[in-house]
């Protein structure tokens, strides 16, 4: 099962067409921006076109799709996800994409005007593709592999299945959502009505990548309560909020911060601080893969507030607690490891070398994952996310599609 590149390549053109930015601020609708349901129309339209069932796109850009069973009737279902929009971080608008033929491992020149220069010495990984055919930006943009080319591996993979009935395969899920880069794409996601018995977010970075493990995350904000005074007559009797705040940060482990650590190693990070003498309010990350750890740090922050209050007298210092997902290895280690084991085998069926590693992060598929519905993440293969200098080695994108073939027919062999 081998995918064509040219087939793969302008559908990915296609989709970086649409801008498709999400909005961190504008929480009060679904989807954040309008350009996402523009996308989300323009897919659900291309699914049916293809022979996709059971097309669904509901008011607020989430669509959801059926590839009927083909001569398969006892395996289980298996879904694909993936999102449309493209991080805040960067603009994602008239994106101008090149490709970079047989790169020969120089820096290259993205855009002339500036110049703008990819350089290998601030990304020396890209060198590992030498000889490929690589897809970059002009400088100006992000690329939107996050996630379009996990849509566009997804619908290629669903094409091809169509196009081949002799391929035998059970049926198959797949959802397009929105606003996944701003942490709200699986808040209204209907695990029920997708029906799936595990599914796979089409959402990681380089070739091999396979995570089934991410962060325990909570994102508490702290509000501290100071006293103003005039600065003239201020002594002994001002509580300055954001000196409570600065002595707060100072408190906490030194080297336990993003900038410090790797792998499993967990962190606490101030994130932003507003405010002045009278009141400030802080909002933090903290982070950590081991759930024990991680409601140690959270118990940490209110012995520090129970120190600070005692010093400068009760309510200075009120933490508002917020976890926001859980490791999703507690859901798959119970029972679920064979959706792992059927990725890997899909990956070394299309010659992909498995690289499993933690998520220093957090995917949709954790919050899936405690939402009944297993969901590890799996490639893409593009990498630089969320800036000006991301790109696309095209035959890691025809591997993410091939994979998720290998996925699908691999699980008809699956017994429900």
């Amino acid at each position: 099962m081998e995918l064509e590149m040219d087939v793969l390549v302008k559908r990915f053109k296609d989709y970086i067409s649409f801008d498709t930015q999400s909005d961190e601020e504008n929480d009060k609708v679904c989807p954040s921006t309008p350009g996402q349901l523009v996308l989300a129309k323009h897919l659900a339209e291309e699914l049916k076109e293809i022979g996709l069932e059971e097309v669904d796109l509901d008011n607020h850009g989430y669509v959801m799709a059926t590839l009927p069973a083909n001569g398969v009737t006892d395996a289980p279902v298996v879904g694909f996800i993936a999102h449309v929009d493209t991080s805040p971080d960067a603009s994602g608008a008239d994106i101008k994409p090149q490709i970079i033929k047989d790169y020969d491992g120089n820096d290259v020149v993205l855009n002339e005007n500036g110049p703008i220069i990819f350089s290998t010495k601030d990304f020396p990984e890209v060198l590992k593709y030498k000889g490929q055919d690589i897809m970059f930006t002009d400088g100006t943009t992000l690329l939107g592999a996050d996630d379009k080319a996990g849509v566009t591996a997804i619908v290629s993979a669903m094409e091809y299945l169509v196009q081949h009935p002799e391929i035998k395969h059970g049926k198959i899920r797949v959802g397009f959502t929105p606003d996944e880069e701003v942490g709200r794409s699986a808040d209204r996601f209907d695990v029920g009505k997708f029906a799936a018995d595990f599914a796979y977010t089409i959402d990681g970075g380089e070739l091999g990548g396979l995570e089934y493990e991410n962060f325990n995350a909570a994102n508490p904000t702290i509000t501290f309560h100071g006293r103003s005074m005039h600065t003239g007559s201020a002594k002994g009797k001002m509580i300055n909020a954001l000196s409570v705040a600065a002595e707060w940060q100072q408190m906490l482990p030194a080297g336990e911060k993003p900038e410090y650590t790797e792998g499993y190693e967990g962190f606490y990070q101030v994130h932003k601080l507003e405010g002045g003498v009278e009141k400030c309010t802080m909002h933090m990350l903290i982070r950590d893969h081991d759930r024990q750890k991680f409601e140690a740090r959270k118990a940490m922050l209110q012995t520090i507030a129970d120190f600070l209050n005692a010093k400068y007298g009760e309510g200075t210092v009120e933490i508002t607690p917020h976890d926001v997902y859980y490791n999703m290895l507690e859901k798959i280690e119970d029972g679920n490891m064979y959706v792992v084991e059927l990725a890997k085998q899909a990956m070394e069926g299309c010659g992909v070398t498995p690289d499993v590693q933690p998520i220093r992060g957090g995917t949709d598929g954790a919050r899936l994952s405690f939402m009944g519905l297993p969901c590890p993440n799996i490639f893409t293969g593009g990498a630089n996310f969320h800036g000006r200098f991301e790109y696309l080695p095209l035959n890691s994108l025809k591997k993410a599609g091939e994979t998720v073939l290998g996925i699908a027919v691999g699980a008809a062999s699956l017994k429900k």
